[in-house]
C-alpha cells in the first residue's frame, strides 16, 4: 500500500467525543476532519463497530479515516454502546437498541456546525451491517452507504446457519463477541468510573450462541434487521463489495438484483477484508473509489461515479490447492446489470456416475447411489468465512472426495468460465430422520489434485423452507435443491469439473444427530452452471483501479511475537481427531496512548472415530490491556457438544486486575436441537 501524506485539506483530529442517547447513556467517538471546517460545514462520514477505537482498530482506522477527511469530509467512528469506551453494555448482535442508537448518533452529527447536515455511513462486516440495516431505517441525513463483507439476510447467509444446517461459527462468533463485549474501558479515557463500567458488562455478560441456538429456523428473530424482509426500506444509494474467499460472497449480487436505488457492485479475490487491505491480491485503491462515491452523493459532485458496469468481479484462473495464496490470478469483468444478459445457464446432468452432456436431459437409467460419509470428511474444508490468518483456505479435496460421492466432467475441451451461483438439483432419500447434504465444486487438474471453487449445504429437514423444518420420513423419495455460493471462476482446457456429496462436512458444519445412509437418484438430478463467455467485449473497456493507497498508520511496538496456527491430527490408537487453531496477536504497545494489547484467542473441534456424539467445539479467548498502573485481563471459555436430542454448552468467564481475579461465572445450560 501506498502512503499518502499530502490531502486536499489540512485536518485535524479529536481522540474522544462523547455522544448522548435518549436514555443518558453516552457513546464515545473519534473524530477526523477538516481544519476548514470550523468555519466551512463538510459532509459526514460514520463507521459504527464493537471493536474499540482507542486500541484494537486504531492501526486499520487511522489509514483510512484521515485519508477520507482529507479528501472533504469528516469522519466519526463510534463504539457501540457497551464496547470501547462506550457507556451501557452490548447483549446481542443488531439489536433494536444498536440501529436506534446509530440513528441517534447520525442525527448529532447532522446537527454539529461542522457538518452540512448531509451524513454517508461505510465499513466492513459489523460496520457494514449497521449501516445497511440504520439505511433501510431512512435516518433523514443519510445520503448514501458504502459497505463491505455484509449481508441482507441475518438467517441464511451469515455465520449461524447455512442452508438448515448450524455453521461452526456459530461458536467461534460467539466466543469472539464473549470476549470483546466484556473488555473494561480505558481508564485514561474515563477515568475511576472505568471499574464501574467493567462490572457493569461483566454482570450483563452472557454467552451469545444460547440466543442462536434457541433460533434454529428463520423466525422473527433472525427477521429483525433483515433487509430481505422488505428490499423496498432501502432507499439511498450502495457501494457495495465483499471477496470470493468470504462468507458473504453471495450478498453483493442478492443485493444488486433486489434493490432499486442506484447501486455499485464489487467483488474480488479477497477474504474477509477491505479491498485496499485485500488478501489473497490483488488489493485496490479502494479507497480512492470511496472518495468518488461520497463526491458525488454526499458533495452532488458529478464525476462520473454511476458510469460503467454495475457489477465488477474478479474471474479468478485455476489454481492449485493451497490454504493460503498471496494473489489470486484472474481479471477484472464487467456486468451491466444484474441478472446479467451475458451470463446463461449451462445443465449438466448425474450421468453413468458422471456429470453428463448438456443436451444429455432425459436419457439414461435411474440408477442409485449411496453415501454415508465419515466424519473426517469436512477437516480440510477451512473457514466459513476466511481471514487469511491464519491459513484457512480449503486444501486439496482428494482426500474429502475419498468419503462423498463423486460425479465429474470428461476433460474439457475448451475453456469454461462461471459468474454466480451453481445450483445442484438432486432426488435423494435417507435412512434417517435427520440428515445433511454437502455439495462441492471442485476444479481437478490433470494432475489429480482438487481444487475447492464453491459449496452448499443443506439440512434436509429443511426441504421446504427455511421457516420450519420437518423429519424425514425414511425411504421416502425428495426432490430437493442446494444452491452453491455464489463465485467467478475460469475453468482450463483438459480440466474437469467436479462436483461432490457427502453427508458431513465437519467442523465447517455441525453434524447431524447420527450417521445417514443417503441414496442419489440420477434420474432428474442436475448441477447447473452460470456460465459466461470468455470474450466479452465490454471487460477490455473497464476503468483500471488505482493503487491501494491509505494514510500512514501510528506507530507500534511489538512486544512479543504472534502466533498462528491450523493443524490437523489424527490418532490411531483411539482414534480422536482434532482440528486446532491458533490466532495470537503477540502483546504490542500503541505509542500513541501507551497501550498494551494481548489478544490470544483459540478454537478446538475435535471427534472420536465414527461417534457422533463425540463432536466438541470449544473458542477460548484471552484479552488483556495495560499500561503504567493499569493491568487487566479477560478470559472466556465456551465449549459445546451435543448428543442426539439437544445442544450443552458450558461457559466460563474470569477478569483479572493486576492479577488477581475479580470476576468469575460459569454456565451450563441444555438446549433442544430442534431437527438440526
Amino acid at each position: 500500500m501506498r502512503h499518502v501524506d499530502q490531502l486536499p485539506f489540512a485536518i485535524q483530529e479529536e481522540k474522544h467525543v462523547t455522544i448522548p442517547m435518549a436514555d443518558g447513556v453516552e457513546l464515545s467517538a473519534r473524530i477526523w476532519r477538516p481544519t476548514a471546517s470550523d468555519a466551512e460545514p463538510v459532509p459526514a462520514v460514520l463507521e459504527y463497530i464493537p471493536y474499540r477505537k482507542n486500541d484494537l482498530t486504531s492501526t486499520r482506522d487511522a489509514i483510512h479515516h484521515p485519508y477520507i477527511a482529507g479528501h472533504g469530509y469528516a469522519c466519526v467512528r463510534v463504539d457501540v454502546r457497551g464496547t470501547g469506551e462506550s457507556e451501557g453494555v452490548l447483549l446481542d448482535e443488531y439489536l433494536e437498541q444498536e440501529q436506534s442508537d446509530a440513528e441517534s448518533v447520525l442525527a448529532w452529527i447532522a446537527e454539529q456546525p461542522w457538518c452540512d447536515g448531509n451524513t454517508g455511513m461505510m465499513g466492513i462486516s459489523w460496520g457494514a451491517f449497521a449501516a445497511l440495516q440504520t439505511a433501510a431505517r431512512r435516518p433523514p441525513s443519510l445520503r448514501a452507504i458504502c459497505i463491505a463483507s455484509f449481508t441482507d439476510d441475518r438467517y441464511a447467509d451469515d455465520m449461524h446457519y447455512l442452508g438448515g444446517a448450524m455453521l461452526s461459527d456459530n461458536l467461534a462468533e460467539a466466543g469472539t463477541m464473549f470476549a470483546y463485549a466484556t473488555c473494561p474501558p480505558d481508564p485514561a479515557v474515563v477515568g475511576e468510573r472505568w471499574r464501574e463500567m467493567w462490572r457493569e458488562r461483566l454482570d450483563a455478560a452472557r454467552p451469545w450462541v444460547l440466543e442462536w441456538l434457541r433460533h434454529p429456523n428463520r423466525d422473527d428473530y433472525w427477521r429483525h434487521a433483515s433487509l430481505s424482509e422488505d428490499y423496498s426500506a432501502l432507499r439511498c444509494p450502495v457501494l457495495a463489495s465483499s471477496g470470493w474467499a468470504d462468507g458473504y460472497s453471495n450478498a453483493v449480487t442478492r443485493l444488486l438484483s433486489h434493490v432499486d436505488v442506484p447501486r455499485k457492485g464489487l467483488i474480488g479475490p479477497w477474504s474477509h477484508k477491505l479491498p485496499h487491505l485485500g488478501e489473497p491480491g490483488p488489493a485496490i485503491g479502494y479507497l480512492q473509489e470511496v472518495v468518488r462515491w461520497w463526491d458525488h452523493w454526499l458533495k452532488g459532485i458529478d464525476n462520473g461515479v454511476m458510469d460503467g458496469p454495475m457489477l465488477q468481479a474478479w474471474m479468478q484462473e485455476s489454481v492449485p490447492p493451497s490454504t493460503s495464496y498471496e494473489e489470486r490470478p484472474g481479471r477484472w469483468v464487467g456486468e451491466p446489470s444484474w441478472p446479467s444478459p451475458n451470463v446463461g445457464e449451462t445443465v449438466l446432468p448425474l450421468r453413468d456416475g458422471a456429470l453428463g452432456e448438456p443436451d444429455d436431459q432425459e436419457s439414461g437409467e435411474d440408477r442409485v447411489h449411496t453415501v454415508q460419509s465419515p466424519l473426517s470428511v469436512g477437516q480440510f474444508a477451512g473457514k466459513w468465512a476466511s481471514y487469511n490468518a491464519p491459513p484457512d483456505l480449503p486444501y486439496d479435496q482428494r482426500e474429502e472426495d475419498g468419503g462423498s460421492l463423486v460425479f465429474q466432467t470428461a476433460p474439457l475441451d475448451g475453456r469454461v468460465e462461471i459468474l454466480g451461483a451453481p445450483v445442484v438439483v438432486v432426488e435423494v432419500s435417507a435412512d434417517a430422520p435427520v440428515a445433511q447434504l454437502n455439495v462441492r465444486l471442485s476444479d481437478v487438474a490433470p494432475d489429480g489434485r482438487s481444487t475447492r471453487v464453491t459449496y452448499g449445504v443443506l439440512n434436509l429437514t429443511h426441504r421446504d423452507g427455511e421457516e420450519t423444518s420437518e423429519a424425514l420420513e425414511p425411504g421416502r423419495r425428495y426432490r430437493v435443491r442446494v444452491p452453491l455460493h455464489s463465485v467467478a471462476q475460469a475453468f482450463p482446457p483438459g480440466h474437469r469439473i467436479r462436483l461432490s456429496l457427502s453427508t458431513s462436512y465437519w467442523p465447517l458444519v455441525w453434524p447431524a444427530p447420527g450417521p445417514a445412509l443417503l441414496s442419489v437418484y440420477e434420474k432428474g438430478s442436475s448441477l447447473t452452471l452460470p456460465v459466461r463467455p470468455d470474450d466479452v467485449p465490454e471487460d477490455k473497456a473497464l476503468r483500471p483501479f488505482g493503487e491501494p493507497e491509505g494514510c500512514a498508520p501510528p506507530a507500534v511496538t511489538r512486544l512479543s511475537e504472534p502466533e498462528q496456527a491450523w493443524t490437523v491430527t489424527r490418532d490411531l490408537v483411539d482414534y480422536r481427531s482434532v482440528l486446532d487453531i491458533v490466532k495470537d496477536r503477540g502483546l504490542q504497545r500503541y505509542e500513541d496512548n501507551g497501550i498494551e494489547t494481548g489478544l490470544r484467542a483459540c478454537e478446538k473441534y475435535s471427534w472420536v472415530g465414527e461417534d457422533f456424539g463425540s463432536v466438541r467445539g470449544e473458542s477460548a479467548w484471552e484479552m488483556r490491556f495495560r499500561r503504567a498502573g493499569w493491568d487487566v485481563l479477560v478470559e472466556t471459555r465456551t465449549v459445546l457438544t451435543s448428543d442426539d436430542e439437544a445442544f450443552h454448552v458450558d461457559a466460563t468467564l474470569d477478569g483479572y486486575e493486576g492479577g488477581h481475579r475479580v470476576f468469575s461465572r460459569t454456565w451450563n445450560e441444555r438446549i433442544s436441537r430442534q431437527n438440526v
